[in-house]
């Protein structure tokens, strides 16, 4: 199957015209129109080929959320801090968000481009809402092109509904109650109310009731990685589990488990990678490694991707570069990690170098890690535990395999030192400590995910650093949706509907086994089991922090309780404040229980931080809308979340979103 390709920037700035966007203001001069900077909307989009373009810009904004190109993957790694597998670990940042109690303000997050920060809570407001506006773009001029068919025009809608559920889905997890937009102005609107977040749950479902009827199959489509029916189905689920219809969710992931054509892959396939390295790092060739490739994510013989996004080829403008390798990896090779007669532990040497060995080339093996992100304890230790009995099968964390890098892996490749070929250690003989900062320079790695091949660099054998191997990372094909999380949805929906079924734990074990695990699920199952399954299966895919915002609504709405026995009240769970253990949301108990949060300091030998704070405040289950956004809606008044600054809860919201969309056309 081809993959959608195409240079879309001239489209781009005929979908900035009349933009919507009140959260940026506008000045006179903005307002100006200059015929040498964009087309008229009218004209480019009244062709089939205006609508694919515009489609596939819809298309193309959406890997961004995981491969943004601003070098620090700050979007998709703001989504993992705010839950309980990830922390902030750029300890030199003197603005690293660990302190979220008391760092998130409505005023602190001004910008994405600022390369300070360890978070991208603006690019998630700012740039998600520009995804709602291409979105809306199809919507609004579909209906104009003449030529087209009913199913061909409906389905251009379906999937452009697809993209405008998809960013309100995070939107509203994310920011709660939100300015509803569902048309592209022909001037900047100002007097925006916001909308409840119930009210534009129910217009996503109902749009992804229709996006299901018209959008077709995959195996009816000549191009990959376009919205297809399966990804329809897997967002409505997704809505139907969010406004409290379970039934209808089991029955959306039953129709994709059984009567779509899609199954699991049990076996390897595809192309085999060897990891770059197989003297430093050797892979045993198994299923879940294979699965994780990028040359295998979109092919054919994966019976299991629902929706993927393609990026991978040499055109910069299509294709963005995914620096899992330098972002997410420890930050090793430097004189911080010594060995225990003193020594650097680990060098980066060249190809060329006279005391260049294979055997110990880490940082080709695995990257030149700055740990901008790291995983917590659970992620690591404590998840892989199944009844307090850690699973020593599970590919997903098997060293064996090659799958998964731990610490002792490494080892010393500094000739200078007595140590040399040994497993570096974190302590020396008389305890003392031989890494200089624990946050950022000692935990374990899901290399199965992380590794991304760059073939160009790795023909540079002389090159150092970036420039040689795959050592920040490569263009890669990325999942949106695969059928394993459809099984984790059905098991989810059947929970909300009957804890006691005992077909859930069947839902959790066809992921499990296809891991090869060992240790199943034998009894009654807790919705912590099903998120913690999804953490171990959906690792850097789903959006974390949305889910499971997501469930602890989910958990309020159906009165089930969580896995420590407590329930949740609709009408408050998302109205507490404080640092303390009681009371709060699902989201926040995790994040206290399993997470790095509210711990107290943590003392370490780091320029800039001595001792990071990590904490979070229940009411930071959601992000305070920017106060860049409410000033610029200086006609109307969008309301604040509760907590912040600005917070009134007689702040007027359309508790109908058929009202709000009447009401985008009042521009004053």
């Amino acid at each position: 199957m081809k993959l959608i390709t195409q240079k879309l920037n001239h489209i781009c700035l005929a979908l900035f015209l009349g933009s919507v966007m009140l959260f940026s203001g506008c000045s006179e001069e903005f307002l100006k129109p200059d015929p040498l900077s964009f087309y008229e909307p009218a004209a480019t989009f009244n062709t089939e080929s205006g609508l694919m373009s515009a489609m596939a810009i819809c298309d193309r904004h959406l890997k961004l959320y995981w491969a943004t190109d601003h070098n620090e993957m700050l979007t998709i790694g703001t989504e993992y801090i705010f839950s309980e597998l990830m922390v902030a670990s750029a300890t030199d940042k003197r603005s690293m968000l660990c302190d979220i109690a008391g760092m998130l303000t409505p005023t602190s997050e001004t910008s994405y481009q600022n390369l300070d920060r360890t978070n991208s809570i603006w690019y998630l407001w700012e740039e998600t809402y520009k995804g709602v506006m291409y979105a809306n773009t199809v919507i609004q001029f579909v209906d104009k092109v003449e030529a087209l068919d009913e199913a061909t025009r409906n389905a251009y809608k379906g999937r452009a509904y697809f993209h405008r559920a998809f960013r309100y889905m995070a939107l509203v997890f994310e920011f709660g109650d939100i300015p509803l937009v569902t048309k592209v102005l022909e001037v900047p609107k100002q007097n925006y109310r916001s909308t409840k977040r119930d009210a534009i749950l129910q217009m996503l479902t109902q749009d992804m009731e229709f996006a299901v009827q018209w959008v077709p199959d995959q195996k009816d489509m000549s191009l990959t990685g376009m919205v297809n029916k399966g990804a329809c189905r897997m967002l409505l689920a997704k809505c139907y589990l969010a406004t409290g219809e379970y039934a209808k969710a089991k029955e959306q992931t039953d129709i994709l488990i059984e009567q779509s054509g899609y199954s699991l892959m049990q076996n390897t396939f595809g192309t085999f990678n060897d990891g770059g390295e197989p003297q430093t790092w050797p892979i045993t060739r198994n299923v879940i490694w294979d699965l994780h490739r990028a040359e295998n994510k979109l092919i054919a013989a994966n019976t299991e991707v629902i929706m993927g996004m393609p990026n991978r080829g040499s055109d910069s403008e299509s294709f963005v570069k995914m620096l899992t390798m330098r972002i997410l990896y420890p930050f090793l090779f430097d004189g911080r990690v010594k060995t225990k007669d003193g020594m650097q532990a680990l060098l980066n040497l060249r190809r060329n170098h006279a005391d260049y060995n294979p055997q110990y080339d880490y940082m080709r093996a695995f990257g030149r890690g700055i740990a901008t992100f790291r995983p917590t304890w659970f992620q690591t230790h404590a998840l892989w535990a199944i009844d307090g009995v850690v699973d020593e099968t599970d590919l997903r964390h098997s060293s064996e395999a090659g799958n998964w890098v731990r610490m002792e892996d490494y080892r010393v490749n500094n000739k200078a030192s007595a140590e040399f070929g040994n497993p570096i250690t974190l302590f020396d003989d008389d305890g003392k400590l031989l890494c200089s900062d624990t946050i950022r320079r000692w935990y374990d790695v899901p290399h199965y995910i992380f590794y991304l091949d760059d073939p160009v660099n790795d023909a540079n054998i002389s090159g150092s650093d970036g420039n040689r191997g795959a050592t920040n990372g490569g263009n890669a094909d990325w999942y949106l949706y695969r059928l394993a999380e459809a099984y984790l949805l059905r098991a989810e929906a059947k929970y909300y509907m009957n804890p006691n079924d005992p077909t859930i734990k069947d839902d959790l074990n066809a992921v499990r086994q296809r891991a090869k695990c060992t240790q199943l699920y034998t009894g009654a199952v807790t919705i912590g089991d099903i998120v913690s399954e999804r953490a171990r299966e959906l690792y850097w895919e789903e959006w974390r922090n949305v889910e499971l915002t997501r469930v602890s609504l989910c958990l309020a709405r159906s009165g089930k309780p969580d896995e420590w026995g407590n329930t949740y009240n609709l009408e408050n769970f998302d109205k507490q404040s404080g640092t303390d253990l009681a009371g709060g949301s699902y989201w926040y108990q995790r994040i206290v229980q399993y997470g790095m949060y509210n711990k107290g300091p943590v003392q370490i030998d780091a320029t800039g931080i001595s001792n990071p704070n990590y904490t979070m405040d229940k009411k930071n289950l959601y992000w305070p809308v920017p106060n860049a956004a409410i000033t610029a809606n200086n006609r109307g008044e969008l309301s604040q979340n509760y907590g912040y600054d600005g917070y009134d809860p007689a702040t007027l919201k359309w508790d109908r979103w058929e009202d709000a969309v009447a009401d985008e056309d009042r521009i004053n």
